[in-house]
């Protein structure tokens, strides 16, 4: 069997061997649970592209090119992010050709890891043979991500392209999951790829996982995605380990809800009569228990009182909140689904779910964090706060769309304003690390990830940080995505840190950094819509109206936000 032909299990007689190992990787993919690819072009991932053409006219995986490779890596996380608070979690698989191409996959990696995402980057690679020989684009991409990742496998460029890479895909895909170790997250799989990388037969696969209701030629539905309106789990871990625990808490309690904590937290503190902090990605910031800025709260003299703190999700939002969880005196108890958790202090206890918890409130402890937790009490919202409140209020009614905020100060505004309805709308953020790059591209991927309109709210930084997210390719669907834009002149979340006491020059400069920037043009640069609304009944009003293609809205704040 020569180098550059072979036969396959399947007969395919004569057909290139980079062909038969990508058909064969991208079936083992499919097989093993994989149902989106965001692909970027090259020429050494190229037989993978072929092989993904195909599979994707059988209906076995649906895929979305994307030109630049950080954008890629983090619309795959929103196709992660978005599954699992559906509550149908899968992996995801993001393809990049080799050398820089690989590198740029980092950051999103770096928040998948963080967040327990389970996102596959297959990196295509020289052959070892041409390693360390100063070859073009040849680099050590093998290990390249470091500690972040679950699993790394090599697939040399003769690795035989049948049961064997079958086993080997199934291992790292359910490193991903959690399924091997109770710690979801990124994997790698590097496959080397030797010349010639184009085919020289067709193929139509006939094997792998179940076929997807939907043909990209026109013969199905364009978009292969769950109907309805998608609810908010107590676990976004496609895998737990039932440890079932029943543990009393202190009367005075209080109820963390973190990133991704789930209607759990809630439900808890219903039960307990206990004040809910819950952040707004939570999944917990709804019903009569939570609070709106609870943070004002725990800096007050109420957080004297505190016996207990239950923590659920991963806080990240507040620094008031952060030293309530270092704090030594109150019992934290933390309650996980998977094998990392948060505990600033070192000293909680912690409960691997489904958790029975018992205890209740004294007469008047939630009454007073509720009436002390009411920010119109104290002060009127800024433009960028009341921005928010309506933002989270227009969420809050029936089939809105999915909500996506930005980190730094958006989702804080947010966190400050948003009175907990009836029902806790769906919003996700990326609070793995909470850096702002790939904003938008993960709303991207969580639209791809529920097939429904999404709308993501960010800053003005953000914005310029992330714009080729929205970029799209001229044969890909159009994505019903629009975001808004608080412009409030740059880096607004510096003002309320030790930062703003730095001589007005240099904070403008090195921490504020208004950008030259015209959205509007940047818009139309892309074919997305674009318009400028005000504060009030005209921000209100674009937000009743539906979401169609890609838009932004920019929201302009005075310079302070």
């Amino acid at each position: 069997m020569s180098a550059e032909s072979a036969t396959s299990p399947g007969g395919e007689v004569g057909e290139v061997a980079s062909a038969l190992l990508a058909r064969r990787l991208v079936v083992a993919l499919a097989g093993s649970g994989v149902r989106q690819v965001v692909y970027c072009p090259g020429s050494r991932d190229a037989p993978l592209g072929y092989a993904l053409h195909s599979a994707e006219q059988a209906g076995l995986v649906r895929v979305h090119v994307r030109l630049d490779e950080r954008a890629a890596a983090f619309m795959a996380l929103g196709i992660a992010k978005a599954t699992a608070v559906s509550g149908q979690p899968t992996p995801v698989v993001v393809v990049a050709t080799s050398g820089t191409a690989v590198a740029n996959l980092h950051p999103a990696l770096c928040e998948a890891d963080s967040a327990g995402l389970p996102v596959i980057a297959c990196t295509a690679d020289r052959p070892h043979e041409m390693w360390g020989t100063g070859a073009n684009q040849t680099t050590r991409q093998l290990g390249l991500f470091g500690p972040i990742m679950r699993r790394v496998e090599d697939v040399p460029a003769d690795f035989p392209p049948d049961e064997r890479l079958d086993g080997l895909v199934s291992r790292a895909v359910r490193a991903g999951t959690g399924e091997l170790g109770s710690d979801p997250g990124p994997v790698q799989i590097n496959v080397c790829f030797r010349e010639p990388l184009a085919p020289r037969l067709p193929w139509r696969p006939d094997g792998g996982g179940p076929r997807l209701p939907w043909r990209p030629d026109g013969g199905g539905p364009q978009q292969a995605w769950p109907t309805g309106t998608p609810h908010i789990p107590a676990s976004a871990g496609a895998h737990r380990i039932e440890m079932p625990a029943q543990i009393e808490m202190p009367p005075r309690t209080v109820v963390v809800a973190g990133d991704a904590a789930g209607p759990l937290a809630q439900q808890v503190a219903l039960d307990g009569g206990w004040p809910l902090l819950a952040e707004p990605s939570s999944g917990a910031r709804f019903g009569p228990n939570a609070l709106t800025d609870y943070q004002r709260c725990v800096r007050g003299p109420l957080s004297e009182e505190l016996e207990g703190v239950l923590v659920y999700g991963h806080p990240t939002l507040s620094r008031p909140v952060s030293a309530l969880l270092a704090d030594r005196g109150p019992r934290i108890v933390a309650v996980v689904d998977r094998a990392r958790w948060t505990d600033v202090s070192g000293l909680a206890q912690v409960f691997r779910g489904p958790l029975v918890v018992s205890g209740a409130a004294p007469s008047g402890w939630l009454d007073a964090w509720q009436s002390e937790s009411r920010p119109d009490r104290y002060r009127e919202p800024s433009l960028k706060e009341a921005a928010c409140a309506s933002i989270w209020t227009a969420h809050c009614a029936q089939d809105a769309p999915s909500l996506v905020i930005g980190a730094s100060e958006p989702i804080r505004a947010f966190d400050r304003w948003a009175v907990p309805g009836r029902d806790a709308p769906m919003v996700i953020a990326n609070r793995g690390l909470a850096g702002i790059d790939g904003t938008v591209a993960t709303a991207t991927g969580v639209w791809a990830g529920l097939g429904r309109p999404v709308r993501v709210v960010i800053g003005d930084l953000t914005a310029i940080h992330d714009a080729m997210g929205m970029l799209r390719g001229e044969a890909e669907l159009e994505p019903d995505v629009q975001v808004v834009v608080l412009a409030d002149g740059g880096g607004a979340i510096f003002a309320g840190l030790e930062h703003a006491g730095a001589e007005p020059e240099l904070f403008r400069r090195f921490f504020r950094t208004p950008q030259l920037f015209d959205l509007a043009g940047l818009a139309r640069s892309i074919g997305a819509d674009y318009r400028r609304v005000v504060v009030g009944e005209e921000l209100e009003a674009a937000l009743r109206e539906p979401i169609h293609g890609r838009s932004y809205l920019e929201v302009p704040l005075t310079p302070r936000g």
